[in-house]
């Protein structure tokens, strides 16, 4: 039950992640305060939240299962906010991301 614990701070890291990196996007450069103290904040967290979870969990397990939550969520957020393309090579690439998310946390 701990374990499930360290996935899922990591999961929370991941979606900070997720956050930052829109987050970028809004600051135009960190030009803008409020987006950028965001952005900044955001940043913080998930590494903060990462460098946790690497105590308890293998770190390139932790690490690509962080990147990954970032990308595949980023790229989906890109898809929602920023009308970024929604064809089926990217959504299909995006879908294998998730699965290989998936694979480290269930080989783990």
């Amino acid at each position: 039950m701990a374990n499930l614990y360290y996935w899922l701070i990591l999961l929370l890291a991941g979606l900070f992640e997720m956050a930052w990196a829109v987050g970028l996007k809004y600051s135009a450069g960190f030009s803008k305060l409020y987006p950028s103290i965001f952005t900044i904040v955001s940043m913080i967290i998930s590494m903060g939240l990462l460098s946790y979870c690497v105590k308890f969990l293998p770190v390139g397990t932790a690490y690509a299962v962080w990147t990954g939550i970032g990308a595949a969520g980023t790229a989906i957020l890109g898809i929602y906010l920023f009308n970024e393309p929604a064809n089926f090579p990217r959504i299909f690439f995006i879908t294998l991301i998730l699965i290989g998310i998936a694979g480290l946390k269930f080989s783990s």
